[in-house]
C-alpha cells in the first residue's frame, strides 16, 4: 500500500491559496499563518518536483500541472470529508438533519404526505428541502448539499432507481388565442405566442430541459405555482405536469391545447442517493416512505 507523502492539511492549504487568490487571504480563510500556508505549498512542490504556480506580472497563476492537481486535490479533500461524515453516521440511530433535493415537477401533495409520515416517525430530525429545477438537482448532488434527491436525470457518477413516470400536457386558458383557431395546432402556431418556462435552478445551467423552445416570446419564472397562475390568467401556454393542473383543468381555468403532435410528454423521475456507501438512516427511511407512497397513490401502468 502506498503511503501518501502529502498530508490533507497541505492539500487544503494549496486549495485555499487557489480559491482565495493569494497566500494572505488563504491563511485568513483557513485560520493558519501565512508562513505555514506558504510552507505547505512549497512542500508539495518539493515532494512532487513540480511547479504549482507561475508568476504573471504581479500575480501568481496556476501552471498546467497546478490546474490538474487543484482539481484532483479538491476531490481528495471532499472525499475525505465524506468518509469522516459517513463513518460518524454509521453508528447513529438517528440523524439530526435530512437534506433533500426534489425537482419541482414531483407532485407537491405527495412530497408533503411523505414528509408528514417521516416527521411522525422521526420528529427530532430537521428537514432541509431544496426545491430544484434541472441542473440545480445535479449541483446539489455533486456538491453533497443533500443526502437524497428526486430527479428527472441521474447525473454521471451516480446511480438512481426509477420512481415515477410523469405525464406533461400542453395547456392554456380556454380564452387564449390558440384555442380560438378552431383546429389542430402545430408547433408553428405556438411560435407566435408566449411560452411560460421555469428557470433552471442550477448556477451553471448545464442541463437542457429537452422540451420545445421555439417561441420568440418567453416568460421565465422560478416556480411552477407562478407558471400555472400566469397561464390561468391567459398570459401564455406551457407543458405542465398533469398532476399539478388537474384541478385547473376540471375547473375550467386551463384547457389542453389540441396539438396535432406533441400534446403530451413523459418524464421519468429517479431516487438518487448522494453517498450510496454511506446512506444515512434518515435518507434510507425517507426513500422507503417515498417509494411506498408512490406505489400506493400513483400506481404506474
Amino acid at each position: 500500500m502506498l503511503n501518501p507523502r502529502i498530508a490533507l492539511d497541505q492539500w487544503r492549504a494549496f486549495i485555499a491559496v487557489v480559491e482565495a487568490g493569494g497566500y494572505a487571504q488563504a491563511a485568513e480563510n483557513i485560520h493558519k499563518t501565512q508562513s505555514s500556508v506558504s510552507y505547505a505549498v512549497q512542500k508539495i512542490e518539493q515532494l512532487l518536483k513540480l511547479k504549482l504556480f507561475a508568476k504573471q506580472g504581479r500575480r501568481a497563476v496556476l501552471t498546467p500541472a497546478g490546474q490538474v492537481l487543484y482539481r484532483r486535490a479538491k476531490n481528495v479533500v471532499e472525499r475525505a470529508a465524506v468518509l469522516e461524515r459517513g463513518a460518524a453516521e454509521l453508528g447513529a440511530d438517528w440523524d439530526p438533519e435530512l437534506r433533500l433535493a426534489v425537482e419541482i415537477v414531483f407532485p407537491t401533495w405527495l412530497l408533503l404526505r411523505s414528509l408528514q409520515r417521516f416527521g411522525v416517525e422521526r420528529p427530532q430530525t430537521r428537514i432541509q428541502l431544496h426545491e430544484t429545477v434541472l441542473g440545480g438537482t445535479d449541483e446539489a448532488l455533486y456538491e453533497r448539499k443533500v443526502d437524497l434527491a428526486i430527479s428527472t436525470y441521474v447525473p454521471q457518477g451516480f446511480a438512481g432507481d426509477a420512481l415515477l413516470r410523469l405525464r406533461f400536457i400542453a395547456a392554456a386558458h380556454p380564452d387564449h388565442p390558440l384555442h380560438q383557431l378552431g383546429r389542430l395546432l402545430t408547433l408553428d402556431d405556438l411560435r407566435e405566442h408566449r411560452h411560460l418556462i421555469i428557470r433552471d435552478s442550477g448556477v451553471e445551467r448545464t442541463r437542457d430541459s429537452g422540451g420545445w423552445s421555439g417561441a420568440e416570446q418567453r416568460w421565465t419564472v422560478s416556480n411552477k405555482a407562478t407558471q400555472i397562475a400566469a397561464a390561468c390568467m391567459g398570459l401564455g401556454f406551457a407543458w405542465f405536469p398533469e398532476d399539478a393542473i388537474r384541478s385547473d383543468l376540471a375547473g375550467g381555468n386551463l384547457k389542453a391545447l389540441p396539438m396535432r403532435e406533441g400534446a403530451e410528454r413523459f418524464s421519468q423521475l429517479y431516487l438518487v442517493f448522494a453517498e450510496p456507501d454511506f446512506r444515512t438512516p434518515s435518507a434510507v427511511r425517507m426513500a422507503e416512505i417515498v417509494r411506498e407512497d408512490v406505489a400506493e397513490l400513483c400506481p404506474q401502468p
